[in-house]
Protein backbone atom coordinates (compact mmCIF):
# COMPACT_ATOMS: atom_id res chain seq x y z
CA UNK A 1 0.00 0.00 0.00
CA UNK A 2 1.36 3.39 -0.98
CA UNK A 3 1.85 5.44 2.23
CA UNK A 4 1.25 8.81 0.59
CA UNK A 5 -1.83 10.91 1.29
CA UNK A 6 -3.50 13.07 -1.35
CA UNK A 7 -5.61 15.98 -0.16
CA UNK A 8 -7.62 17.46 -3.01
CA UNK A 9 -10.19 20.24 -3.22
CA UNK A 10 -13.24 19.81 -5.42
CA UNK A 11 -12.99 16.09 -6.13
CA UNK A 12 -16.74 15.56 -6.39
CA UNK A 13 -16.83 16.02 -10.19
CA UNK A 14 -14.73 16.55 -13.30
CA UNK A 15 -10.97 16.84 -13.19
CA UNK A 16 -10.90 16.57 -9.41
CA UNK A 17 -12.84 13.30 -9.44
CA UNK A 18 -10.49 11.91 -12.09
CA UNK A 19 -7.45 12.88 -10.01
CA UNK A 20 -8.98 11.20 -6.96
CA UNK A 21 -9.71 8.03 -8.94
CA UNK A 22 -6.14 7.87 -10.25
CA UNK A 23 -4.69 8.46 -6.78
CA UNK A 24 -6.83 5.66 -5.32
CA UNK A 25 -5.81 3.36 -8.19
CA UNK A 26 -2.19 4.13 -7.31
CA UNK A 27 -2.82 3.05 -3.71
CA UNK A 28 -2.83 6.47 -2.10
CA UNK A 29 -5.04 7.64 0.70
CA UNK A 30 -7.31 10.38 -0.66
CA UNK A 31 -9.14 13.07 1.30
CA UNK A 32 -11.56 15.29 -0.60
CA UNK A 33 -12.52 18.80 0.52
CA UNK A 34 -15.75 20.02 -1.07
CA UNK A 35 -19.41 20.68 -0.38
CA UNK A 36 -20.42 17.46 -2.15
CA UNK A 37 -18.79 14.04 -1.60
CA UNK A 38 -16.53 12.36 -4.12
CA UNK A 39 -18.19 9.14 -5.34
CA UNK A 40 -14.92 7.25 -5.83
CA UNK A 41 -14.72 4.24 -3.52
CA UNK A 42 -12.30 4.65 -0.65
CA UNK A 43 -12.12 8.45 -0.78
CA UNK A 44 -12.53 10.18 2.58
CA UNK A 45 -14.80 13.20 2.36
CA UNK A 46 -14.60 16.33 4.47
CA UNK A 47 -17.56 18.63 3.83
CA UNK A 48 -16.46 22.25 3.52
CA UNK A 49 -17.51 25.37 1.64
CA UNK A 50 -14.16 26.58 0.33
CA UNK A 51 -15.50 30.14 0.06
CA UNK A 52 -16.03 30.35 3.83
CA UNK A 53 -12.92 31.26 5.85
CA UNK A 54 -14.24 29.74 9.08
CA UNK A 55 -15.00 26.41 7.37
CA UNK A 56 -11.55 26.34 5.76
CA UNK A 57 -9.95 26.91 9.17
CA UNK A 58 -12.05 24.08 10.63
CA UNK A 59 -10.99 21.84 7.74
CA UNK A 60 -7.31 22.53 8.44
CA UNK A 61 -7.82 21.57 12.09
CA UNK A 62 -9.66 18.39 11.08
CA UNK A 63 -6.93 17.44 8.61
CA UNK A 64 -4.22 17.94 11.21
CA UNK A 65 -6.11 15.57 13.49
CA UNK A 66 -6.55 12.96 10.75
CA UNK A 67 -2.96 13.08 9.55
CA UNK A 68 -1.25 13.22 12.93
CA UNK A 69 2.52 13.18 12.39
CA UNK A 70 4.16 14.70 9.31
CA UNK A 71 4.36 12.44 6.25
CA UNK A 72 4.39 12.52 2.48
CA UNK A 73 1.33 14.55 1.62
CA UNK A 74 0.30 15.79 -1.81
CA UNK A 75 -1.91 18.86 -1.59
CA UNK A 76 -3.83 19.41 -4.83
CA UNK A 77 -5.63 22.73 -5.25
CA UNK A 78 -8.22 21.84 -7.87
CA UNK A 79 -11.46 23.61 -6.86
CA UNK A 80 -12.32 26.79 -8.75
CA UNK A 81 -15.18 29.23 -9.18
CA UNK A 82 -15.72 29.62 -12.98
CA UNK A 83 -17.20 33.11 -13.11
CA UNK A 84 -17.97 34.84 -16.42
CA UNK A 85 -17.74 38.64 -16.28
CA UNK A 86 -15.99 41.53 -18.00
CA UNK A 87 -14.60 44.97 -17.30
CA UNK A 88 -17.84 46.43 -18.67
CA UNK A 89 -20.06 43.96 -16.80
CA UNK A 90 -18.18 43.48 -13.55
CA UNK A 91 -19.63 41.55 -10.61
CA UNK A 92 -17.64 42.54 -7.52
CA UNK A 93 -19.30 39.99 -5.23
CA UNK A 94 -18.67 37.13 -7.66
CA UNK A 95 -15.09 38.32 -8.21
CA UNK A 96 -14.50 38.29 -4.45
CA UNK A 97 -15.84 34.72 -4.25
CA UNK A 98 -13.65 33.66 -7.19
CA UNK A 99 -10.53 35.13 -5.57
CA UNK A 100 -11.43 33.47 -2.29
CA UNK A 101 -11.89 29.97 -3.75
CA UNK A 102 -9.27 30.17 -6.49
CA UNK A 103 -6.45 31.94 -4.63
CA UNK A 104 -6.96 32.70 -0.93
CA UNK A 105 -8.19 29.25 0.12
CA UNK A 106 -5.27 27.44 -1.61
CA UNK A 107 -2.83 29.74 0.21
CA UNK A 108 -4.60 29.14 3.54
CA UNK A 109 -4.64 25.38 3.12
CA UNK A 110 -0.97 25.27 2.16
CA UNK A 111 0.00 27.48 5.09
CA UNK A 112 -2.11 25.52 7.56
CA UNK A 113 -0.84 22.12 6.44
CA UNK A 114 2.80 23.03 5.73
CA UNK A 115 4.01 21.65 9.09
CA UNK A 116 2.68 18.23 8.10
CA UNK A 117 4.37 18.12 4.67
CA UNK A 118 7.45 15.95 5.03
CA UNK A 119 10.19 15.86 2.36
CA UNK A 120 8.82 14.13 -0.72
CA UNK A 121 5.49 15.94 -0.43
CA UNK A 122 4.14 18.22 -3.14
CA UNK A 123 1.77 21.12 -3.69
CA UNK A 124 -0.04 21.00 -7.04
CA UNK A 125 -2.10 23.89 -8.40
CA UNK A 126 -4.64 23.25 -11.15
CA UNK A 127 -4.52 26.38 -13.26
CA UNK A 128 -5.83 26.95 -16.76
CA UNK A 129 -4.85 28.08 -20.21
CA UNK A 130 -6.19 31.38 -18.86
CA UNK A 131 -3.43 31.42 -16.25
CA UNK A 132 -1.22 33.02 -18.90
CA UNK A 133 -3.56 34.54 -21.46
CA UNK A 134 -6.74 36.58 -21.51
CA UNK A 135 -10.03 36.16 -23.33
CA UNK A 136 -13.11 38.40 -23.36
CA UNK A 137 -15.86 37.79 -20.85
CA UNK A 138 -13.70 36.03 -18.26
CA UNK A 139 -12.18 38.93 -16.34
CA UNK A 140 -12.29 37.61 -12.77
CA UNK A 141 -11.50 34.03 -13.79
CA UNK A 142 -8.45 35.13 -15.81
CA UNK A 143 -7.26 37.37 -12.98
CA UNK A 144 -7.61 34.61 -10.37
CA UNK A 145 -5.90 31.99 -12.53
CA UNK A 146 -3.06 34.42 -13.26
CA UNK A 147 -2.78 34.94 -9.50
CA UNK A 148 -2.49 31.16 -9.05
CA UNK A 149 0.74 31.21 -11.08
CA UNK A 150 2.04 33.94 -8.78
CA UNK A 151 1.05 31.78 -5.81
CA UNK A 152 2.99 28.87 -7.32
CA UNK A 153 6.13 30.94 -7.76
CA UNK A 154 5.96 32.44 -4.27
CA UNK A 155 5.31 29.02 -2.73
CA UNK A 156 8.40 27.58 -4.43
CA UNK A 157 10.50 30.31 -2.82
CA UNK A 158 8.92 29.96 0.62
CA UNK A 159 9.43 26.18 0.63
CA UNK A 160 12.97 26.41 -0.74
CA UNK A 161 15.13 23.63 0.69
CA UNK A 162 12.23 21.83 2.38
CA UNK A 163 12.18 18.94 -0.09
CA UNK A 164 8.63 19.83 -1.15
CA UNK A 165 8.02 20.46 -4.83
CA UNK A 166 5.34 22.64 -6.39
CA UNK A 167 3.81 22.49 -9.87
CA UNK A 168 0.99 24.27 -11.70
CA UNK A 169 -0.88 22.16 -14.28
CA UNK A 170 -2.78 24.32 -16.79
CA UNK A 171 -5.43 22.38 -18.74
CA UNK A 172 -7.09 23.62 -21.89
CA UNK A 173 -10.64 22.62 -22.88
CA UNK A 174 -11.58 19.56 -20.82
CA UNK A 175 -14.67 17.40 -21.35
CA UNK A 176 -16.51 18.18 -18.10
CA UNK A 177 -19.93 19.53 -17.13
CA UNK A 178 -18.51 23.06 -17.26
CA UNK A 179 -18.61 22.82 -21.04
CA UNK A 180 -22.31 21.91 -21.16
CA UNK A 181 -23.36 25.46 -22.21
CA UNK A 182 -20.90 25.25 -25.10
CA UNK A 183 -21.95 21.73 -26.07
CA UNK A 184 -25.54 22.95 -26.27
CA UNK A 185 -24.53 25.25 -29.12
CA UNK A 186 -22.92 23.17 -31.92
CA UNK A 187 -21.55 26.22 -33.72
CA UNK A 188 -19.82 27.37 -30.54
CA UNK A 189 -18.41 23.90 -29.89
CA UNK A 190 -17.05 23.81 -33.42
CA UNK A 191 -15.40 27.16 -32.83
CA UNK A 192 -13.76 25.81 -29.67
CA UNK A 193 -12.50 22.67 -31.41
CA UNK A 194 -11.11 24.74 -34.27
CA UNK A 195 -8.73 26.35 -31.77
CA UNK A 196 -7.33 22.96 -30.65
CA UNK A 197 -4.61 21.32 -32.74
CA UNK A 198 -6.06 17.82 -32.24
CA UNK A 199 -9.66 19.01 -32.78
CA UNK A 200 -10.94 17.32 -29.63
CA UNK A 201 -11.49 17.99 -25.94
CA UNK A 202 -9.13 16.72 -23.28
CA UNK A 203 -10.38 13.91 -21.07
CA UNK A 204 -10.27 14.43 -17.30
CA UNK A 205 -8.18 11.26 -16.93
CA UNK A 206 -5.50 12.78 -19.15
CA UNK A 207 -5.10 15.62 -16.66
CA UNK A 208 -5.13 13.09 -13.82
CA UNK A 209 -2.23 11.24 -15.48
CA UNK A 210 -0.22 14.48 -15.66
CA UNK A 211 -0.91 15.23 -12.01
CA UNK A 212 0.11 11.68 -11.03
CA UNK A 213 3.41 12.23 -12.86
CA UNK A 214 3.94 15.60 -11.19
CA UNK A 215 3.44 14.14 -7.70
CA UNK A 216 6.52 11.94 -7.93
CA UNK A 217 8.87 14.15 -9.96
CA UNK A 218 10.50 16.89 -7.86
CA UNK A 219 12.53 17.90 -10.92
CA UNK A 220 9.37 19.76 -11.99
CA UNK A 221 9.55 22.10 -8.98
CA UNK A 222 8.31 25.55 -10.03
CA UNK A 223 7.12 24.34 -13.43
CA UNK A 224 3.99 25.44 -15.28
CA UNK A 225 2.74 22.51 -17.35
CA UNK A 226 0.53 23.40 -20.31
CA UNK A 227 -1.85 20.53 -21.07
CA UNK A 228 -4.05 21.79 -23.88
CA UNK A 229 -3.34 19.61 -26.96
CA UNK A 230 -1.86 22.69 -28.62
CA UNK A 231 -3.98 25.78 -29.18
CA UNK A 232 -4.09 28.29 -32.00
CA UNK A 233 -2.66 31.64 -30.93
CA UNK A 234 -4.17 34.99 -31.80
Amino acid sequence: MNPDTVIITGASVGIGQAIAARARADGRRVINLSRRPCPIEGVENLAVDLAEAAQVADAVAALRARLGAPGRVHLIHNAAFPIGDSVTDFDAAACTRAMRINVVTPAELTAGLAPLLAPGSSVIFIGSTLSEKGVPGRLSYCASKHALVGLLRATVQDLFGAGIHTVCVCPGFVDTDLLDPIRARPELMQSVLSMVSFHRLLRPDEIADIVAFALINPSLNGTIIHANLGQREG
